[in-house]
Order: C-alpha cells, then structure tokens, then sequence
C-alpha cells in the first residue's frame, strides 16, 4: 500500500475531511473536532464523513493539473481519438502523447491511485460502522447505501484503467481489492482479477440498489446518490462485462425521469445540475468551487478559460449530419496563438466563472441500452434506441433494414463518440471494445501531402485563410502505429504502491 494508504484514515487525521461538502446544505463544524471514538457513533457524523469523502473525491487538489476526479475522466479523453491538446497547452499533452500514465512517479499517476483508494478506505469505515450507530434505519440505508455505490464506482474506475477489458480476460490481474478499512498494521493485498474485482462492484451496487430504493433525494441535489445512479453504475458494469440484458434494463430504469435535453440546452455549456438529462453530478458555487478548474480545459470559447486545452480533431467534426444540432458548437478559431484550431464549445463557464461537473447522463443510457440490444442481437430495437437520440439532435437516422449487427454496433460506438466528447469516455471506451486509438494528419493526403487551409476571423476582424491544426501526435511514444490492446492505453500503478505492498504481485 501507499503510505497515505496503510494510515488508518480518520476524519481527524486526515487533512481532506477538513473539506465540506458540495453545496452548502453539506457544511458542517470542522471535522477535527469530533474525537475519534465518537466519529462513527452517530449516522449524523458519519454522514458527514460521507460528505467529505464526496468532496475530496471531486474538489482535491493534487496539482492544477489534477482537480479531483474530474481529471481522470479528462486524461481519458485527451488519450482517445477526438481532442487535439496543443503541446504547448497545460495540462495533458503528455496524457494526449502516451508519455505521462506509464511512468510510476508521476504525479497524476500517484494522485489518480491515491483518490480512488482513499475514497475506498473512508466508504469501508462507513459501510462496516454504520450498522451500529446510533440513528434511524432509514437514514442508515440511505448513508450505506450511497457508501456501497461510491465504493464501486472507485473499483469500477480501476477496473477501467489499469487493466485491459474484462472481456479480453476476466482472470487478468487488475488492481487489488479492500473491503474492510485500513489501521496501521494493515498489510497490503495482491492484485485481484478482473473477475473478483467485477463482483465485488456488482455486489456492491445491487446491495446499493436495495438500500436506496426508498430514498427520494432533493431535486436540486444530484450529487446525492440514489437508485437512479447506482441503477447507471450497474449498466456501465453490466456492459464491460458482456451481460447485455442486464446492462439495457438497468440503463432503461436509470434514465426513465430524466428526458433528453432540448437543442437550446445542448448549448448552454454544460455547466448545470439543472440540467433534465443529468443524472448525477458535481455541483460548484462560487465558495465552493476547486472542480469547477475542470472547465478551464474544457472551455475554449470563454474570455476567462486558462488554457483552451481540448480542441477538437477536425475529422471528428465530419462525423456530424449539417443538421445535427451539435454541428452547430464548431467553430475554427481565429485568436491569437490559436489561428486554425477547431473548438468544439460544449462546455462553458458560467458568468460566475463556476461550472458543475456531468458524471452521468441519459443518453449515455440510452447508447449503452442501444448497444447493449445491439449485441444482443436484436439490431431493430437497437436502431430505435439510437434514433431516438438521433431524433432530438436532429441527426440522420439510422436505418437498420440489411444490416449486420457490426455495422450497427459501429453506428452506435461513433454516436458515442459525438455525445459524450469532453465526458471522459474517450480511453474507456477504447479499452472496453478492444478497439484502437485512431488519429491522422490534417492534410490533404497522398503522395505529396499539404496543410488543409480553413476560413478564419482573425483578431483583426479579417476573414482569412490559415493551416487547420489537427493531431500533432500520430503514433505511440516507441514510434509504432496505434493498435488494440497496446500497453500504452494503461495507468501504471505508482511506485509507493510497488514499494511499500510486497503483496502486489503475489
């Protein structure tokens, strides 16, 4: 284990717990002051250890480059096929070029490692005390519940990331596994399988499932997790795992009281739990907002964004009908420094230079629904998903009469890749499909390529002719061409971890 890891983590103890929750119905009197032997005596404190373990997840700080969980789902787009991440843009190049997630002394290696697995250890505390607090059954529920959740969701993280697709092998060695919270003479574990690790989360979040299956959270308050989510986090791993019926009924009912947005609020930025189709998300205010920094990668049309860092591929654009509503957020840009540039403006701050962060929507339920029945064979009712999503972005429809559930599939995994972009599914979804990152050169092509010239509006105001700018890294860091399953498309595991866990490759 880590140092940080093998301590026996205590809100006292640990600097994060000092941290209140997401919005202001989560503050609470620091956390320092509730002496260790009463900290897990009543539900009321240890839903604040709830709390702060949720805010630590999303709101901490490794580097500015690491704002919480949020960077993992942006290290895993800058990895995919359609982000352009200027080389001299803060950040992810080094995501974006391969170099970064295979070297075991990183700092976003070792800050992505340590998040999950404390986020683990504090929701083992919750899920093995909560039964002898004091408080209502209810409430106990509710707290155990969304503990259980929260849990799987880190292990379905690591499962993600740091090994290939359970479907590949489901006897693969992946990270290892922690039920029961940690104390100083805490040993480390070895790597458990993918399989073992998948039981534990699906375990863990049809528990949940009963749990929450009283609990109405407040409307405004989507960082709550309730069935809905959970019943999306289930999708997720029924879908890595081949179970294609459970993975569209569980995709079904998470998306049932959510309805897809309309156009006019596909563009307005991405920024709000208000949102009708987000599911569950992080909210920010103006007091509380160290992951609303995320934005400053994504945002690259706001006067106040930092870095402009995700840019588009422009051959991503032209997988987008000229009607479809989301064709309408490109634009080449013509400022300074950033002449030819594609951005894709999705995301946006708010005036107050706050955003709230997307962590699961309705249509990525309704695509997993729609893959899920399109591997399952039944490409009719598959195409009926994705059309309905078509139909509300106003894209060409598919029309699944002579075609092959590949082709299908292949519709499906590209209107993915157009609605989910910026969300953090880039990698995964690469590593899920056994697929490969693809990328090219924006050039005219053949023998003797040149730059492809694309219209601007300069900072002058003239309408002028410049390169466009598209993928500047082409192949992986040894030279050789993108492929399936490459190493490359893994996080490493840090090498505290290595050195303190002489278990890890037992």
């Amino acid at each position: 284990m880590t140092r940080i890891f093998k301590q026996y983590i205590a809100l006292f103890s640990i600097p994060f717990f000092l941290i209140t929750g997401c919005e202001k119905e989560l503050s609470t009197s620091p956390t320092s002051s509730v002496s260790e032997d009463k900290l897990f005596t009543t539900v009321e404190n240890i839903e604040t250890v709830l709390n702060g373990t949720w805010s630590y997840m999303n709101d901490t700080y490794f580097t500015y480059a690491n704002p919480g969980y949020g960077a993992i789902l942006r290290t895993s787009d800058a990895m995919g096929s359609d982000a352009v991440i200027n080389p001299s843009k803060y950040g992810f190049p080094a995501a974006y070029s391969f170099t970064q997630m295979q070297i075991n002394t990183d700092t976003r290696v070792s800050a992505f490692w340590t998040l999950l697995y404390k986020v683990i250890d504090n929701c083992n505390n919750i899920i093995t005390k909560i039964d002898a607090s004091v408080g209502s059954q209810e409430k106990k529920d509710q707290i155990k519940g969304q503990a259980l959740a929260l849990r799987a969701n880190s292990y379905l993280t690591l499962a993600t990331f740091y090994q290939f697709t359970y479907l590949k092998d489901p006897e693969a060695k992946a990270v290892p596994v922690y039920t029961e919270s940690a104390k100083p003479t805490s040993e480390g574990n070895p790597k458990a399988s993918l399989k073992e690790v998948y039981n534990l989360i699906l375990t863990d979040l049809n528990d949940a499932k009963r749990l929450l299956s009283t609990y109405n959270r407040p409307a405004s308050a989507k960082y709550k997790i309730n069935a809905d989510v959970v019943n999306g986090l289930l999708a997720r791993a029924y879908l890595n795992t081949g179970n294609w019926t459970e993975a569209a009924l569980s995709a079904a009912e998470a998306r049932k009281a959510y309805p897809l947005m309309s156009a006019a609020d596909y563009a307005e930025g991405f920024n709000s739990l208000a949102n009708r189709e987000w599911i569950w998300g992080h909210g920010q205010t103006t007091d509380q907002s160290n992951a609303s920094y995320n934005f400053h990668f994504l945002d690259v049309s706001s006067a106040s964004s930092y870095y402009y860092s995700f840019m588009a591929d422009p051959y991503f654009k032209d997988l987008f009908d000229a009607n479809d509503i989301r064709s309408q957020l490109f634009l080449w840009d013509g400022l300074k420094g950033r002449e030819g540039s594609l951005r894709y403006q999705k995301f946006r701050f708010r005036q107050n230079q706050t955003a709230d962060i997307v962590l699961m929507r309705s249509s990525e339920m309704l695509l997993i629904e729609a893959e899920a029945k399109a591997r399952g064979g039944f490409l009719s009712e598959a195409a009926q998903r994705l059309n309905e999503l078509r139909t509300i972005r106003n894209a060409t429809l598919l029309d699944a009469a002579g075609k092959g559930p590949a082709e299908v599939i292949a519709a499906i995994l590209i209107e993915r890749r157009k609605e989910l972009w910026g969300e953090g599914f880039a990698l995964s979804d690469i590593l899920r499909t056994q697929g490969k990152v693809t990328r090219k050169a924006f050039t005219t092509g053949g023998a003797n390529p040149a730059p492809v010239y694309v219209t601007i509006t300069n900072a002058e105001g003239n309408t002028v002719q410049v390169p466009g700018i598209g993928h500047s890294v082409l192949v992986l860091p040894d030279k050789t061409p993108f492929v399936e399953n490459s190493p490359y498309y893994l996080f490493t595991i840090p090498e505290l971890e290595v050195n303190n866990n002489p278990r890890l490759n037992d």
